[in-house]
């Protein structure tokens, strides 16, 4: 099996992918022809050897002529607004259906597009199809993105593993003003992803790069057992002290011993535990949400019989090694415990991805669980469900039923 590892320790973006490629050995000028399908005009592709804390990277540009002269050439349908172009999500779509690329970079573009618009209209609360585009639909972002997809068909990836994502810290200057990072878009598309936040103060993981891993990674979390052939860096505007600003990219196969490939993962867990008797239960749904949002795994409550004959609670917690001492710290400050015990296990997650049906009450998320390439379990994102029947005054189970019965029309 075919293995591509994105090793996200600086974040991604979506130049950064391509440059990654581009390392493996993509050609530009081949990419450059592909790219020509689309009919987009006014950019240029750059390409060049760049170094980050001494190691070799390539670097990705695209150089964007002048917006009068970009409006001058714009396909009917298509408008500028300042320097960019903002388009609705529909335009893009159309853009890329009327393009001469392959259908498999095709289909992945339009993935990975409306994921990224599904994001932005949970955050902005509109339908899907009232959000326009405006970093993102700018010609590099489009460009990032259909580039990122026809590099991956080329490649022909078997399967895509991503690590921990590195987000940054700090803040970021959007359309709409400043926002912490990560912004709205990128915190939205890496929900259920495993992330952190190291290094420089700044936007390392962009809603571009966030919006392609998420769509094309089918598992997350730390590199096991593995033989790699090559390795790709792509380069990220900046230099940073702390590490090397860029996305390593390593190519492999499975080694025997692994089992990655049979999609039954195993990974290391950290349990806290702690039982309790004194505490109210209005406490408990309380700390299961600050739990969560510290970056708890799972968090759930037993029932257990305690010394002198008590009826009491079992608190158990899961969570990455890296948020202990955080949780630890909340389960002695939110709860009335005065010990807890901590361990660590084993457990084996199957392998899953992320696709999107449409029902009669909007878009819902669908997450699909494999073992051995073989479909085992299809459930919807109980939110997006949840947020429909709010929305549209409905019953929850009516949203639910819409969706299972979208389900069937999705080829896995």
């Amino acid at each position: 099996m075919k293995i591509a590892y994105f090793d996200c320790f600086a974040g991604i973006s979506g130049d950064m992918t391509i440059g990654a490629m581009l390392d493996l050995g993509v050609d530009l000028r081949a990419l450059e022809a592909e790219l020509k399908k689309l009919n987009v005009p006014g950019y240029q592709l750059q390409q060049s050897k760049v170094m980050r804390s001494g190691i070799s990277a390539t670097k990705f540009d695209v150089e964007i002529h002048s917006a009068k002269e970009a409006a001058s050439k714009t396909p009917a349908g298509l408008h500028h607004s300042h320097d960019h172009e903002h388009r609705p999500l529909s335009a893009i779509v159309e853009l890329i259906d009327r393009s001469g690329i392959t259908e498999s970079a095709k289909t992945l573009s339009r993935k990975i597009f409306e994921r990224l618009g599904a994001a932005e209209a949970k955050v902005h609360q509109v339908p899907i199809e009232e959000v326009h585009f405006h970093e993102v639909g700018a010609v590099d972002s489009i460009i990032d993105i259909v580039g990122s997809a026809i590099g991956l068909d080329w490649l022909n990836f078997e399967k895509v593993i991503c690590s921990p994502i590195n987000l940054g810290s700090g803040s970021v200057e959007c359309d709409h003003g400043k926002y912490p990072v990560p912004g709205p878009a990128t915190a939205e598309l890496l929900k259920g992803i495993p992330v952190y936040s190291d290094g420089p103060t700044c936007e390392l993981t962009t809603p571009t790069g966030a919006a392609i891993i998420s769509t094309i990674a089918s598992e997350f979390g730390r590199l096991r057992s593995f033989e790699i052939e090559k390795i790709g860096y792509g380069a990220g505007s900046r230099s940073f002290d702390e590490f090397p600003n860029t996305l390593r990219l390593l190519v492999g196969k499975e080694s025997a011993e692994s089992g990655i490939g049979e999609g039954a993962n195993l990974e290391k867990v950290t349990v806290i535990e702690a039982n309790i008797d004194d505490m109210s239960p209005q406490i408990y749904g309380y700390f299961v949400e600050k739990a969560l949002a510290a970056g708890a795994l799972e968090v759930f409550i037993t029932a257990v019989q305690m010394k002198k004959n008590r009826p009491g609670q079992l608190l158990t917690v899961l969570c990455d090694a890296s948020h202990l001492e955080v949780l630890t710290h909340l389960v002695f400050r939110e709860t009335t415990t005065i010990g807890l015990r901590v361990r660590e296990e084993q457990r084996r997650t199957l392998n899953r991805s992320v696709e999107s049906v449409e029902t009669s009450f909007g878009r819902v998320r669908v997450k699909v669980a494999r073992l051995n390439g073989s479909v085992l379990n299809i459930m919807p994102e109980f939110e997006d469900c949840r947020r429909l029947a709010e929305q549209h005054e409905v019953p929850l189970k009516d949203v639910l039923a819409d969706a299972h019965a979208k389900i069937q029309s999705l080829k896995l």
